[in-house]
């Protein structure tokens, strides 16, 4: 038998830094390798298998649609598509949806969104989006310049034009940024989540949203990691109390399967005209269906639990040896060490049979399945302790 390993590195494009480990099959939040060693998966997938591996409903419902039409072109109508858009319009405000495959597509979208109503309302020169220091929004060359990290900025210069960013949480520096920028948009995640799983301020949040209304301004959401219930609210904007004008999301709502989604509200619902934005596999009927069966299992008692298991984590870790500090919201969850680094921490847990993932600020981030039992969750805790504990692997 090939090893796989060794096949991935002769043939795949280097861009990733992967472990040590080859995942073969997994159930609910247990993975096993190829060696038969089973993990409690505390990642994910980057937060996209939100009711862990192999879900049956999950399936059910895309096997059922790969037998009927696994794909068409956006040259017709579909239902899956068409039903997944107004199921997340009601659940949201939002008034329609692009679908695309990607939470970088997405931004994209909300980009051209976002510019084309302020080109109409206010005049060419209107095309700034202000983003926030620690964001990440995609790997894109428009949507890294959005990014604000330098370190991902580096190598593909010139990138796209038009973005300046402040520190999140400073209402003073995005005030002073919308005074002295031709603005069409404020760009944020409610909860930063590469940059460090740092929540926004409720005041942050708030000046953002006067800013928006004195100025005529668009505020784009970014829930590519922080919705489909992953923080305990089916979108985290609605933990702040606003209706943003452009909601992305992508990751936990196709549930294994590539989408994204920018859902746009009443001031630009109707910007788009055909021919003007398109994506050849954007409303996959099979990646739909999956995903309207994701959407109506996330139900208040679901969203309940969350932030019960979210409270556990807290309560658990802070205070805990070596552990500087426990941030995010729901099950969206940084944890900074005093002493170490955070990919350390993420081997010694590996070794340990549990998978997590890092985030910027060296923290080591937690994304498990929503429905990850208190049994597996207990056991992750306890290695995640033990790891900060020694600090190294």
């Amino acid at each position: 038998m090939t090893d796989i390993k060794t096949l991935d590195q002769t043939y795949v494009a280097p861009t990733y830094g992967r472990f040590p480990v080859v995942i073969t099959s997994g159930k609910g939040c247990i993975a096993k390798d190829d060696q038969g060693k089973e993990y409690i998966d505390m990642g994910s997938g980057i937060g996209v298998n939100l009711f862990g591996y192999s879900d049956e409903i999950w399936k059910e419902a895309v096997t059922a649609q790969l037998n009927a039409v696994q794909h068409t072109s956006n040259l017709y109508y579909t239902g899956p598509c068409a039903e997944l858009a107004e199921l997340l319009c009601r659940r949201t405000g939002l008034k329609k949806v692009f679908f695309c495959n990607s939470g970088a597509e997405a931004n994209e979208c909300a980009v051209k969104a976002a510019r084309r109503y302020a080109q109409l309302k206010k005049g060419d020169e209107y095309f700034t989006i202000i983003t926030l220091n620690n964001s990440f929004h995609g790997r894109t060359l428009t949507t890294l310049a959005a990014t604000g990290q330098e370190k991902f900025h580096q190598l593909f210069q010139p990138l796209t034009p038009g973005f300046i960013s402040v520190d999140a949480n400073d209402c003073e520096a995005l005030v002073k940024a919308v005074e002295e920028n031709r603005t069409a948009a404020i760009m944020l995640e409610c909860v930063q989540g590469e940059g460090g799983v740092i929540p926004l301020s409720r005041e942050f949040i708030d000046t953002a949203v006067k800013l928006a209304q004195e100025n005529d301004l668009l505020i784009i959401d970014d829930e590519v990691q922080t919705g489909n219930g992953r923080t305990g609210a089916l979108y985290a904007y609605m933990l702040y109390g606003f209706l943003p004008d452009i909601v992305t999301t992508a990751k936990g709502l196709g549930g294994g399967l590539p989408i994204g989604a920018a859902m746009l509200g009443e001031k630009v619902e109707d910007i788009f005209h055909p021919g003007d934005n398109g994506s050849t596999f954007g409303g996959n009927p099979a990646v739909c269906a999956g995903a309207i069966s994701n959407l109506n299992r996330i139900d208040e008692d679901l969203l309940a639990d969350v932030r019960r298991k979210s409270a556990k984590v807290f309560d658990t870790l802070e205070g805990k040896k070596n552990i500087r500090s426990v941030t995010g919201a729901g099950l969206m969850i940084g944890i900074e060490p005093e002493e170490g680094t955070a990919a350390d921490i993420a081997k010694f847990c590996l070794s340990h049979g549990v998978l997590v993932l890092t985030a910027g600020g060296n923290k080591v981030r937690l994304l498990p399945p929503l429905t990850i039992t208190d049994d597996e969750l207990d056991t992750a805790l306890n290695v995640i302790a033990d790891a900060f504990a020694n600090g190294k692997e």
